[in-house]
């Protein structure tokens, strides 16, 4: 259960290598968060994030979670929620694609889709189940501003986030009233390992960000958080401009 500053004592990132992930798990281990899962495929680079959370302090546990096979989702994640209650759930996994690479190569622009829609709503869907049976927890989900509005230049990671918001959305009107909190995060775009070599657009933040955004919006019960804040203006304004300009706005 929360502890009464509202912090998760136990933590279940989907992602166990997301830098956002991982910024977070930091800054609730520092918060009092006591036993953190780091669900992805087995790596090197997994056993490491591991073991630099060990080193903070926490109970830190691996599982093999593949998003790309949701038949084994239910099985994999149920063994999780059967060691004991999961206080917050950090749906972090995703990919950023390649546009140009994936509009040449429908299968590559499909594996976009599967990993951040399908096995998203197939984890999500498990984990909330989870969550409601145990009567308690927080499901963060991280979408993009890209989700908004898709792009030229990113269109395919964008209607993949696009669809994966309305479902997180949706999931949270499902979950209201059962004692679990859907809460959506709209990052704007992330310097991360995953962006380098692509340019920067306006109103940047970073992985710290993002995590202190999340344990805020935890706080405050939030349903959707932006980061940084400002983005809720902008994209309201974003939303709304007429095709023939939308398409004039550098990419």
């Amino acid at each position: 259960m929360k502890d009464a500053f509202g912090t998760p004592q136990s933590l279940l990132i989907l992602g166990g290598t997301s830098e956002i992930g991982l910024a977070t798990a930091r800054r609730l281990i520092a918060r009092r968060t006591r036993t953190v899962w780091l669900a992805g495929r087995p790596s090197a680079a997994l056993d490491i994030a591991a073991a630099r959370l060990r080193a903070l302090g926490a109970d830190v546990r691996t599982v093999a979670f593949d998003a790309l096979d949701p038949g084994s989702h239910e099985e994999t994640l149920g063994k999780v929620f059967a060691e004991g209650d999961i206080d917050m759930v950090l749906l972090a996994f995703g990919v950023l694609g390649d546009q140009a690479n994936d509009e040449a190569e429908p299968l590559a622009a499909v594996r976009v889709a599967q990993t951040n829609y399908t096995g998203a709503v197939s984890a999500g869907l498990v984990c909330a189940g989870a969550l409601q049976t145990q009567g308690h927890g927080s499901l963060v989900v991280l979408s993009s501003v890209a989700g908004e509005r898709a792009r030229r230049a990113d269109f395919i990671y964008g209607s993949s986030k696009a669809g994966l918001d309305a479902f997180a959305q949706g999931l949270g009107d499902a979950m209201y009233g059962t004692g679990v909190q859907v809460m959506v995060v709209r990052p704007g775009f992330v310097r991360s390992r995953g962006a380098t070599g692509r340019p920067e657009t306006g109103l940047a933040t970073t992985p710290e960000a993002v995590a202190a955004a999340i344990e805020l919006g935890l706080r405050r019960r939030s349903e959707t958080v932006w980061v940084p804040g400002a983005l809720r203006v902008v994209m309201a304004v974003v939303r709304h401009l007429p095709r023939p300009l939308f398409r004039r706005l550098p990419g």
